[in-house]
C-alpha cells in the first residue's frame, strides 16, 4: 500500500513509520519537520504546516492516510476534506480521554463522550482535550463517512514515550532504596505498547477496517504490583516499596497521573474506572500484546541510553519522594 503519514517521527508515529516499513509499505510524511527531521531520510518528506496550508499534498494520491496529530477540530476536518478524493480510508488517532467521565469498569466505544459548552474554543486543557478529540473524531467521519478508522488508545508506552509516565517507574524502580508507591499493589493498571499499537493500526488500514476502538491493554490485565515488581526483577535493584495509602498522596497534594505517574484515585466517584475500559471490540480483530517484561526491558535499555541529566517530564523529585516517606512513617507511628 501507499500510505500518507501526518507526522511520523515522534513516538507513535515512528512506531507507525517502522511497522508500515515492516510490511512492505510505501511511505509519505507530511510534517513540520520540527522533531526529528532526519530520522527517516529514505522516506518521501512533504514539509508543510497543516493548520496553515495542506497545498504541497494537492494532486496526490495514496491508498490511505493516517492522522497522528490532529488536536483541533477546524484543523482535522479541512485536512479530511482535502484528502477526502486522494485517499480511500483515513485513520483518526483519538483518545480515551474523548469518555467524560469512567465511573465503572466496563466502558465501551458507545458510552457518551465529553462535550464542550463553546465548541469554537481551540485552547487545549486538561478539560477540553478529550472534548475536542471527541470533536475531530466527529469531523473526520462527516468528511469521510464510512471511510473513517478510530483507534482510542490510553496511555501509550515503551521506547521513545516523550511522556515519561510509564519510563518514571522503571527508572525509579531501578534506582533502588525506598521507593514510594501510590495506593493498593493489587489495583489494575492499563496501558499500551506502542509497537503493539502501532503494528494492530496498519493491520487495520490493510484490511481498510473502519469505526471506533477502544485500543488499551494489556491483556491479561496487569496490577501496579506487577510492575514494580517486574521493574525491580529487570533491573536487578534493591529497591523496597512503601505503599502509602491514596488518602495520604491527597492530603499532601500529590498531583495524581503527573506527579505521581499511573495513579488515579479510586476514591474519585467520576474515574472510579479509569483502569478498566472495555477492549473487547479491538482484540476479535487481532490486537495483540507483549509481555510486560518486554515493555520494561526495552523501556529501561531506551532510556539508559538517553543523554545523561535529561529532566524527567513526569514524577516526582527524589527530594519530594523523601519528604512524603517521611511523613508517611511519621503519620503511621
Amino acid at each position: 500500500m501507499n500510505i500518507l503519514i501526518l507526522g511520523g517521527t515522534v513516538f507513535l508515529g515512528r512506531a507507525l513509520v517502522e511497522a508500515a516499513l515492516q510490511r512492505g509499505h510505501q511511505l509519505t510524511l507530511f510534517n513540520r519537520g520540527q522533531s526529528n527531521p532526519d530520522l527517516y531520510p529514505e522516506i518521501e518528506t512533504i514539509r508543510g504546516d497543516r493548520k496553515v496550508d495542506l497545498s504541497a499534498l494537492a494532486g496526490r494520491r495514496w491508498d490511505a492516510a493516517i492522522d497522528t496529530c490532529g488536536y483541533v477540530p477546524r484543523v482535522v476536518r479541512t485536512s479530511a476534506e482535502i484528502l477526502a478524493g486522494a485517499v480511500d480510508h483515513y485513520t483518526f488517532v483519538s483518545t480515551l480521554s474523548v469518555y467524560g467521565e469512567v465511573a465503572a469498569p466496563g466502558t465501551g466505544e458507545n458510552a457518551p463522550v465529553a462535550t464542550l459548552i463553546d465548541e469554537s474554543t481551540e485552547d487545549i486543557t486538561g478539560e477540553t482535550y478529550g472534548p475536542l478529540k471527541a470533536l475531530c473524531e466527529q469531523a473526520a467521519e462527516r468528511a469521510m463517512p464510512g471511510r473513517v478508522f478510530v483507534p482510542r488508545p490510553g496511555l501509550i508506552v515503551g521506547p521513545h514515550d516523550p511522556t515519561d509516565r510509564f519510563t518514571y517507574w522503571p527508572r525509579r524502580v531501578a534506582q533502588g532504596g525506598h521507593v514510594l508507591a501510590p495506593g493498593r499493589p493489587e489495583r489494575p493498571i492499563q496501558f499500551i505498547d506502542v509497537r503493539d499499537l502501532a503494528g494492530w493500526m496498519i493491520q487495520m488500514v490493510e484490511a481498510a477496517q473502519v469505526g471506533i476502538y477502544n485500543a488499551i491493554g494489556p491483556m491479561p490485565m496487569v496490577t501496579m504490583g506487577q510492575l514494580l515488581d517486574t521493574s525491580k526483577a529487570l533491573s536487578g535493584s534493591d529497591a523496597h516499596f512503601v505503599w502509602v495509602s491514596e488518602g495520604f498522596l491527597g492530603e499532601q497534594k500529590v498531583v495524581p497521573w503527573s506527579e505521581m505517574p499511573l495513579w488515579v484515585p479510586e476514591s474519585d466517584p467520576s474515574m472510579a474506572g479509569f483502569f478498566g475500559f472495555d477492549n473487547h471490540k479491538a482484540l476479535t480483530t487481532g490486537l495483540a500484546f507483549q509481555s510486560l517484561a518486554t515493555t520494561v526491558r526495552d523501556t529501561l535499555a531506551w532510556d539508559a541510553a538517553r543523554p545523561a541529566g535529561q529532566p524527567s517530564r513526569a514524577g516526582i523529585s527524589r527530594e519530594r519522594e523523601t519528604e512524603l516517606l517521611r511523613a508517611w512513617r511519621a503519620a503511621e507511628s
